[in-house]
């Protein structure tokens, strides 16, 4: 009902024009002391009646106008106001365009050649076809000369740990001699340590696995003498449970002394 009444009245004032010419006319009347219907004593002084014109035209202006100021300055009516809360709009995520490449981490860098040194010490060359590990039935040479060998699996070897033997025998005294023993990695093949008859100060010796292989290497420092006689080279490790599979194992020496290079390669019967 307030916003209606609040409407009629804006309505009303809006078109309420008041008439300015006559009331400027009646200002005049009173001022000219033109007569008026209503008799007045003959006593009566007309500037009474200019004063009382004149506050009754300053009286409607002013209603009239306090009117219009009060309708018009008066606030429009609020819409009315949702009580629900507006979701913010989800922040946009620029996309990646599709031909723009990806960072692709790179595998972490490693110490280790990606060649391992597989250089021979300094020695004779076994020849391709009688290198260790190669014997098998009717490939093994086991003489040359003065030289003679032999492979046997020791009879203190049991269904966890072995040693493998190469048994020397020269006539002559040996000025360089390298002799290799190879075990083939079938299972938990682990070196535990090795031995010879030899004195330890004549050898260099050394124990690295090597293409499927733990390989043991003896060789004789320069300057030092094998005597004549016979000599054992051992080499112990652990392996898989069971009873070890001696046909894939192998040994080679390569020796040198007064008939000139001397080679012997052979494989190893198991323990009886």
């Amino acid at each position: 009902m307030n916003e209606e009444l609040t409407r009629r009245l804006r309505a009303a004032a809006e078109a309420h024009q008041p008439d300015r010419a006559r009331i400027l006319a009646r200002v005049e009347r009173g001022m000219s002391g033109a007569p008026v219907r209503h008799r007045e004593s003959s006593g009566a002084r007309p500037w009474p009646r200019i004063a009382l014109a004149s506050l009754a035209a300053a009286g409607t202006l002013a209603v009239g106008g306090f009117a219009v100021a009060a309708i018009v300055q008066s606030p429009p009516a609020r819409p009315d106001v949702s009580a629900t809360p507006v979701a913010p709009a989800a922040p946009s995520v620029p996309s990646v365009p599709s031909g723009t490449p990806r960072p692709t981490p790179s595998a972490p860098a490693t110490g280790r050649p990606t060649t391992p040194d597989r250089s021979s010490p300094t020695g004779p060359s076994p020849s391709a076809s009688g290198a260790a590990g190669s014997a098998r039935p009717g490939n093994a040479h086991v003489q040359d000369g003065p030289l003679s060998s032999a492979g046997s699996l020791g009879t203190n070897s049991n269904s966890f740990w072995a040693q493998s033997n190469i048994t020397l025998k020269s006539t002559q005294p040996l000025t360089a001699l390298t002799v290799e023993l190879r075990i083939t990695q079938t299972g938990a093949v682990q070196n535990t340590g090795s031995w010879r008859t030899l004195p330890a100060e004549d050898f260099t010796v050394t124990v690295q696995n090597e293409g499927g292989a733990v390989v043991y290497r003896w060789i004789l420092k320069p300057g030092r003498t094998v005597p004549a006689g016979q000599h054992v080279f051992a080499g112990q490790y652990n392996h898989a449970a069971g009873a070890r599979e001696v046909e894939h194992d192998g040994y080679r020496v390569d020796a040198g002394g007064p008939r000139g290079a001397l080679s012997v390669w052979g494989g190893f019967t198991p323990a009886r």
